[in-house]
């Protein structure tokens, strides 16, 4: 099998690819790219995997006039620059040691052996420079059959790197296939190491459920989680109920996935004691959470908020309670979103001042508001 591919062609890949080759290395792309150009998917990270040490690969890269970074060159790593473009290039290596979270590597000279080390088929398929895919664990028909597996034994895949429970509902999320079912062997070895989840950095279970969130569909990757332990163990108190609702309201509605919106369906409590949201994450979560579980109406809700953070707080508070949701109600969203209230603070100066000034500003916007934005600034200021 080939495949065909633009960032296969580039300049960029073709110097990388090209000062192995003539060195007389093997190289091959692998992972991620492979897999998501044989899904048609779009690819941004490009990772090859090679026999060359790394220190080869440093030197080879100097000599062609790249930039090499040792990004992780104890464990074999390293990432090469050529025309903008990061590529980040292993050495074929085999997991010695491992602790769950990190490893002792030894290198090797057999993508088989290198292939063996990885953690799903769908994963450990490699590709030439000139596009010829080689599945050494059998990717491809897992890729075509929506089975997202372990390589060999799953329990010893995850204890090498407990990271591994996450990505393989992430991945269930992405590639699997709902009508199947999520696979059975993966599942209880998820649940049966779900002690080695406490030793995890919170970035990167944030990232990893992120990435699940963003999929086109994460409900039955989420309730799989949630059934055999792993959420709760994430986000103590988390439900999964009112996710597959939201997701069927936003594909209706052709709203695009927001992994705040998601991640409050599922725990609308205190997210930030479980993650570590960034503080622009942290305001967007809260202020759409905040606006579903407010009761306030479509139009005070879209100018309050504006009108993309009140649709979302509106599908969130119909997923949640059940409540039905029609175009109006964007509508209206968008209308409140667009008013302005007509008020200004010098309008009432100098008669008011200070405190008194804010109070009475804040009496005329509610008044302004009830009335569906209809009073006009001179009807307003009667009303003093």
């Amino acid at each position: 099998m080939k495949i065909s591919a633009n960032w296969l062609n580039t300049q960029a890949s073709k110097a990388v690819t090209g000062m192995l080759l003539d060195a007389e290395y093997k190289v091959y792309f692998v992972g991620g790219c492979v897999r998501n150009a044989l899904s048609s998917m779009h690819v941004a990270d490009l990772d090859l995997a090679t026999n060359a040490r790394p220190d080869v690969v440093m030197m080879l890269a100097k000599e062609a006039g790249l930039k090499v970074i040792p990004t992780g060159i104890d464990h074999g790593t390293v990432t090469v620059i050529a025309y903008h473009r990061l590529f980040e290039i292993t050495t074929f290596r085999s997991d010695v040691e491992t602790d769950g979270r990190h490893a002792v590597v030894a290198f090797s000279d057999t993508l088989e052996i290198d292939a063996m080390r990885r953690d799903f088929t769908i994963n450990a398929l490699y590709c030439a420079p000139d596009g010829t895919v080689i599945d050494p664990v059998g990717g491809i028909p897992d890729l075509h059959a929506r089975h997202v597996r372990f390589i060999n034994d799953a329990d010893t895949r995850i204890r090498e790197d407990f990271l591994r429970i996450l990505r393989f509902f992430r991945f269930y999320a992405w590639f699997g296939d709902p009508e199947h079912g999520i696979d059975a062997d993966g599942l209880a070895a998820c649940a049966a190491n779900l002690d080695g989840l406490e030793g995890l950095a919170k970035e990167r279970i944030q990232t990893e459920l992120i990435k699940t969130l963003l999929a086109p569909n994460p409900a039955p990757a989420m309730a799989s989680m949630a059934m055999c332990g792993v959420l709760p163990r994430l986000l103590p108190g988390s439900d999964v109920s009112a996710l597959a609702p939201l997701i069927s309201l936003q594909e209706q509605l052709g709203r695009p996935a927001n992994f705040h919106t998601r991640l409050a369906a599922i725990n609308p409590g205190n997210t930030n004691a479980c993650l570590r949201l960034s503080k622009a994450d942290t305001l967007e979560f809260t202020r759409i959470r905040d606006g579903a579980l407010s009761g306030i109406d479509a139009a005070p809700l879209g100018y309050g908020l504006g009108p993309n953070v009140a649709i979302e707080a509106l599908m969130l508070r119909a997923a949640l309670f059940g409540d039905a949701m029609q175009n109006v109600d964007i509508v209206a969203a968008q209308f409140g979103g667009s008013q302005n209230y007509p008020v200004k603070a010098k309008d009432l100066m100098p008669t008011y001042t200070g405190a008194a000034l804010g109070a009475r500003l804040k009496q005329l916007e509610s008044i302004w508001i009830a009335s569906g934005f209809t009073l006009t600034k001179s009807e307003l200021l009667a009303l003093l």
